[in-house]
């Protein structure tokens, strides 16, 4: 491609600031500059292209034939730097994506994966913030681009991806079996301290009805606000909780729980990947999802 032969800019604005006005001294006001300012950068464009844009007559200017014809052009080209630098400047980062997901899914299994993501895509920016409540995802009110929404099924108005269903099991730190006696059933667990979450408090009971155990009501136990608290009391040996097993993957592969009674509760909840219907996504926000989707399993996904 040949170098392009390109006047200064300062001096086109000052010529067609000139040429549109009819006046050096009307231009150099427009221009916050000086009237000898001006004439000085005209002056330079006509040397570099060899022709005179303007006849000077004493204190008035007037415009060449050969000026008129170059004003359309070299306003055309401002215009259009005008309007492709307005349109940049009020555009979206599209290499940033603001995106919330439930603290256990944030915490446990999207964090130990995002150095994955930045080693792919270090051109992207992730603004990575906790759900506070599970009841909705406001996209209306809040500075979000894209959530992982908990529940049994996505939100209306939303584009939505199925990245994982919940099957929850029972887990216990391995030090705890140093101080009860063996477990060979869900029924033995009636002893144990059980760690509930208050905003789940159905699915012990569930659990057990599942195994054909009757729960009193009168059963040892702790009960906290999330799923982090509980596995936390879980890790430190207070009692048993409930979690989904791919949400302690880690801890489960490092032995610091273990799951006392293989049997797994299906809930009918799920994980779901979602975003605004008439969201036009980005560069940022559809690479972040074809990542996500494909370190879930999903690599061609269809949807819910």
């Amino acid at each position: 491609m040949p170098i392009r032969r390109l006047p200064p800019l300062n001096a086109l604005r000052s010529f067609e600031a000139a040429a549109r006005l009819g006046s050096f001294i009307k231009a150099a006001e427009e221009l916050f500059v000086t009237p000898s300012a001006v004439s000085h950068q005209v002056k330079s464009l006509e040397d570099f292209l060899g022709l005179k844009l303007f006849h000077r007559e004493k204190r008035q200017v007037h415009i060449t034939i050969a000026g008129e014809k170059y004003l359309v052009a070299v306003q055309h080209a401002l215009d259009e730097l005008d309007s492709a630098t307005r349109r940049l400047m009020s555009a979206p980062n599209t290499s940033s994506v603001t995106f919330e997901a439930p603290p256990a899914f944030l915490n446990r299994w999207l964090m130990p994966k995002i150095k994955d993501f930045q080693t792919r895509h270090p051109e992207v920016e992730l603004r990575l913030s906790a759900a506070i409540g599970t009841s909705r995802v406001d996209f209306d009110h809040n500075d979000l681009d894209m959530a992982v929404f908990f529940g049994e099924k996505a939100p209306d108005g939303v584009t939505s991806y199925l990245v994982h269903r919940s099957h929850i099991v029972p887990v216990c730190s391995p030090r705890m079996l140093d101080d009860h006696e063996a477990i060979s059933s869900m029924h033995d667990l009636i002893n144990w301290p059980l760690i509930h979450v208050s905003s789940r408090k159905d699915e012990w009971p569930k659990m057990m009805q599942q195994a054909g155990v009757s729960m009193t009501g009168l059963e040892k136990g702790l009960s906290f606000s999330s799923t982090q608290l509980a596995l936390g009391a879980a890790l430190e040996g207070l009692g048993v909780a409930l979690s989904d097993r791919g949400l302690v993957a880690r801890e489960l592969q490092y032995d610091q729980l273990i799951i006392p009674v293989d049997l797994e509760l299906i809930t009918g909840k799920a994980f779901y990947l979602i975003y605004p219907d008439d969201l036009q996504l980005t560069y940022g926000m559809r690479v972040f999802r074809d990542w996500l989707l494909e370190v879930m399993g999903l690599a061609n996904p269809t949807g819910e």
